[in-house]
């Protein structure tokens, strides 16, 4: 039987990885990497980079295959349309790669930026992949350091406050609205910075991008202060590098407090 490993790998640090994580490399015969296109060779690099700092006698073999594009211009009804066509490539690939390049007593792996459990979709596509019936294989998942985990330790605070909840979105849906009763607010896959309409309550943000690798820059402090300068470094590092992954936490301030953290900025 074909074993896949579903590996978490942080979000871009090789220190990050857990043992587990380590030892699930290290029994990898055959690595899946989708390339998502020139512009985005950094993220290949920085899988091959972990690779080499933690399997540096090599052994194993790289089989890579082109990303499926997606389409980021559908948006209400047709968005969820758009993202299933996409996961439907992505398993036509997957079960390809399986079927094809791995041996019927190897192990395969693949490398999830932070953790395969949140905003991912492998862990879907590979279950859509065994439903077809037409490629046969057991898998596992080794969790990893999310970037929600890695932005809030970065900014050295916590990701919630003393019996408060803490919400997990997107950026679309953070674009409808804050949610209900939710003080602390973490903010993913937002292209178009929704941040920006709540520059007038008092709410500080704590933003990270391309956290845990060189390129890392950090920028905290209230809304109508810091949102300009994120705004400014966001567009100038997508020029420089094509491509940008970037997260953050938006935290109410409690009534009669003034201003949040000192506003900082650090760049890798």
């Amino acid at each position: 039987m074909r074993k896949i490993h579903v590996i978490g790998i942080g979000a871009g640090d090789p220190d990050q990885l857990t043992l587990q994580a380590v030892r699930a490399l290290r029994n990898t015969d055959v690595f899946f990497l989708l390339d998502k296109g020139e512009v985005k060779s950094d993220l290949t690099r920085l899988r091959l980079d972990m690779l080499d700092t933690h399997i540096p006698d090599g052994g194993y073999r790289l089989v890579e295959a082109r990303d499926p594009d997606r389409d980021r211009a559908a948006s209400g009804g047709a968005y969820s349309p758009a993202v299933g066509d996409w996961r439907s490539a992505r398993a036509d690939i997957y079960e390809r790669l399986i079927g094809e390049e791995l041996g019927t007593e190897q192990t395969g792996a693949f490398l999830v930026w932070g953790d395969p459990s949140l905003y991912d979709s492998t862990l879907a596509i590979l279950e859509e992949v065994l439903a077809r019936g037409q490629v046969a294989f057991e898998y596992d998942v080794v969790p990893g350091i999310s970037s929600v985990s890695a932005l809030v330790a970065r900014h050295r605070t916590g990701l919630n406050r003393v019996a408060r909840p803490v919400q997990i979105t997107t950026g679309r849906r953070l674009a409808e609205g804050l949610p209900d009763g939710v003080d602390d607010v973490v903010v993913m896959l937002d292209a178009h910075q929704a941040f920006r309409r709540y520059a007038d309550q008092d709410i500080d943000i704590y933003w990270g991008a391309y956290l845990g690798t060189p390129d890392e820059i950090l920028v905290s402090g209230p809304i109508a202060e810091a949102g300009p300068r994120i705004q400014r470094l966001r567009a100038e590092a997508r020029e420089r590098k094509g491509w940008i992954m970037d997260t953050y936490l938006l935290r109410r301030r409690p009534e009669g407090t003034q201003g949040g953290r000192q506003q900082g900025t650090r760049e890798g």
